[in-house]
């Protein structure tokens, strides 16, 4: 055969074996078969997103976008599902579907949903859903999942996932349970759903807005943050009231990072500073917590509270010119305050 020939067909077989990948990495793995609001994608990341429509085809690589009002319900080829809330963001990473075994990695970058993952008799599953500070390894099973900031929450409907950070240890997210981390530490230990309780409440709103049609309105999916910071709160003094010190800095720091709502942010900085100051000895932690307070938000009631513990603080570490200016402060600002005659007391000390 003729050298050129040769060459020119070597030339042709290779680009049809790229062509053959190049068409099987496009295949469709899913589809959107239900949205409402605003609902956008994009093929790859850092380009523009588009408006997205019912039956919109899925293929590995793609992102998904809810807005304020958004929800999308987006099935995969093995007729599992995840449910979209609103203000969320989804990449489909990597997903094989095989005979007898599937894989998948979603990227969860911010947002709330509801996975769904179907796991057939004799059928292994191995499906992640990943944030930037958790991940929930799925092996068949339904729970949902929020990602706020830095901050993870995630309630178990059905079967078991297993919820890591970035450390080898995990904790298992159970039927009717509550598990939850940030900035990628391990996770807390799972937290009974009981009826008839705040965190149930919580649970009945996430499912709600993840549900098979979306609400009416979004004020539910908007406060859930909120609620499950101020859950946090109580939980956290529940901990320290217990003994249960480290635990209860942990979940009172899950409260800062899921809320930018100023007096729970207030609530949780005061609590972290009671736990250092009163059973940790460790007046110093304290002190930043309360100072944290003043600085970042000046005109909460919480407010009063945090000038006291700073100024007894540092009275306790021996800086009396400053304690004497932030009692002194306290006095002018709060004539009338419920620490009122703590604070002359020690002036009295102060000045002698």
């Amino acid at each position: 055969m003729d050298r050129n020939l040769k060459r020119i067909l070597y030339a042709s077989l290779f680009l049809f074996i790229i062509a053959s990948f190049a068409h099987g990495a496009g295949q469709p793995v899913g589809k959107i078969t239900g949205l409402s609001g605003s609902v956008s994608y994009r093929e790859k990341e850092n380009i523009p997103y588009k408006p997205a429509k019912k039956d919109t085809a899925l293929v590995k690589g793609y992102w998904i976008k809810t807005g304020a009002d958004g929800w999308a319900v987006l099935t995969l080829s093995d007729e599992s599902k995840l449910t979209l809330s609103n203000n969320t963001e989804l990449e489909i990473t990597e997903l094989v579907i095989g005979k007898n075994k599937k894989d998948g990695i979603f990227s969860v970058t911010q947002g709330k949903l509801r996975a769904s993952v179907i796991k057939a008799a004799g059928e292994k599953v191995n499906y992640t859903m990943r944030s930037p500070t958790a991940v929930a390894g799925i092996k068949g099973t339904e729970f949902m999942m929020m990602t706020q900031g830095l901050a993870n929450v995630f309630f178990g409907n059905e079967g078991v996932a297993e919820i890591s950070g970035d450390t080898p240890t995990s904790k298992l997210l159970s039927v009717d349970t509550m598990v939850q981390n940030t900035r990628g530490y391990t996770p807390t230990d799972p937290v009974k759903v009981e009826p008839d309780t705040p965190l149930s409440t919580a649970k009945k709103n996430f499912e709600e807005i993840t549900a098979a049609k979306p609400p009416e309105d979004w004020e539910l999916s908007n406060n859930l943050p909120h609620i499950i910071a101020r859950w946090n709160i109580n939980y956290g003094h529940y901990l320290a009231d217990a003994g249960r010190y480290e635990e209860a800095l942990y979940v009172f720091q899950i409260a800062l990072d899921l809320t930018n709502l100023p007096e729970i942010r207030s609530d949780a900085r005061l609590e972290r500073g009671t736990v250092y100051s009163r059973f940790l000895r460790n007046p110093e932690a304290a002190l930043a917590e309360y100072l944290l307070v003043l600085e970042e938000y000046p005109q909460v009631p919480q407010r009063e509270t945090a000038l006291y513990f700073t100024g007894m603080t540092l009275y306790e570490l021996g800086f009396k010119e400053q304690a004497k200016e932030k009692l002194v402060r306290y006095k002018k600002e709060y004539p009338e305050g419920k620490h009122i005659s703590n604070v002359e007391t020690i002036l009295n000390l102060l000045d002698k």
